[in-house]
């Protein structure tokens, strides 16, 4: 039997497409609020891979007034919230917008719930690793656990990339929130302002930390996120992949499929209220090994170190999924070289449809 409604915020971005078939066939209704950025929508058509039994409603989450069209005739069950301005170089140039989508979006979208008694019964966040900031290291002497906080402009600009120590992986029993981005912090604030709301409400919630989300869908325009598509596009074109920093920078690369699976695990388990679950594939991977698989992939020239850095930037970030393995009933079903492939495949199809 099919659940009653629900309702997704950015729900026709990245995440929201792959994602709405799961919604289709799991609720009787799903409506979808987004603004069609034209950073990730090159038009203002609605996606093709948004699902046709979604229903579309273009607007801004900022907006009382579109929260008042939606709400005053549906009243959504379950609420994902996906909405948010992504992009952490970005996020430095326009904090305004980034601190008003993520946060301000956020509290928008909860005052409407309560002026039209639109309790959901849980809200699933999609948070980020970017909270973390650069997480907990292990001192090499003594193995004392330490946070070392933001790398200062200095230390980069000196090419001294890493902390004094061995980073751990992120999880959110083990390793505090620390963020050093702009974008990160407003992922924070967004995770706070939802918690005591539901809480004080009675709405379950559960918050979901994702690492890098990487496979088909992801925009090919967007300049702000997604290195993979980025390396791709760059190997495709027999281009030699820069990397930053020294090329050992580590990332924890996701499939959008595993994405959508962790997110519907929110949705439909049990006893999971108000916790935060860790969402990657759980492996630690060099840019440098990741932009050698697809030169390889491509037959490109080897990648090249440039020695440059992005402030902001973590310098390792990668996660810990046993607790989401074991309460959220989840896990990965893909590895970086199948969904390396399943993105090839996918940009050449968008290629040819140029």
């Amino acid at each position: 039997m099919k659940r009653h409604s629900c309702l997704v915020t950015g729900g026709a971005g990245f995440i929201g497409c792959a994602l709405s078939p799961k919604l289709a066939s799991e609720f009787e209704s799903v409506v979808v609020v987004d603004n069609l950025h034209p950073q990730i929508h090159a038009t203002r058509a609605r996606p093709a891979a948004l699902h046709e039994d979604c229903e579309l409603i273009v607007g801004d989450v900022c907006a009382p007034s579109v929260w008042d069209q939606v709400l005053d005739r549906f009243k959504p069950d379950v609420i994902v919230h996906l909405a948010a301005e992504t992009g952490t170089g970005q996020s430095l140039s326009e904090a305004t917008r980034h601190a008003h989508t993520n946060v301000v979006g956020t509290t928008v979208m909860l005052d409407a719930l309560m002026r039209h008694k639109a309790i959901p019964n849980r809200l699933v966040l999609t948070s980020s690793r970017a909270v973390y900031g650069e997480g907990a290291w292990r001192r090499r002497q003594n193995d004392e656990l330490f946070y070392p906080g933001q790398r200062s402009l200095q230390q980069l600009s000196q090419g001294q990339w890493d902390f004094d120590g061995q980073p751990i992986a992120m999880e959110a029993r083990n390793v505090q929130p620390a963020p050093v981005s702009v974008y990160g912090a407003t992922k924070l604030a967004q995770e706070h302002v939802l918690s005591s709301w539901a809480n004080a409400v009675g709405s379950e919630y559960v918050i979901l930390r994702l690492q890098n989300v990487f496979g088909p869908g992801q925009s090919l325009i967007n300049s702000y996120t997604g290195i993979v598509s980025l390396f791709c596009q760059l190997a495709r074109r027999k281009e030699s992949i820069p990397l930053y920093e020294d090329g050992l920078v580590q990332r924890d690369f996701i499939l959008i499929n595993d994405i959508a699976s962790a997110i519907l695990c929110a949705i439909k388990k049990e006893g999971i209220s108000r916790e935060v679950f860790d969402i990657g594939s759980g492996v630690s991977t060099t840019l440098e090994q990741l932009a050698n698989e697809i030169s390889a992939i491509y037959e490109a020239p080897a990648p090249h170190v440039v020695g440059k850095y992005r402030l902001g930037d973590v310098r390792h970030a990668f996660s810990d999924t046993s607790y989401s393995n074991k309460f959220l009933g989840w896990q990965p079903a893909h590895t970086l070289h199948e969904g390396l492939t399943a993105l090839t495949k996918w940009i050449e199809v968008q290629s040819k449809n140029v």
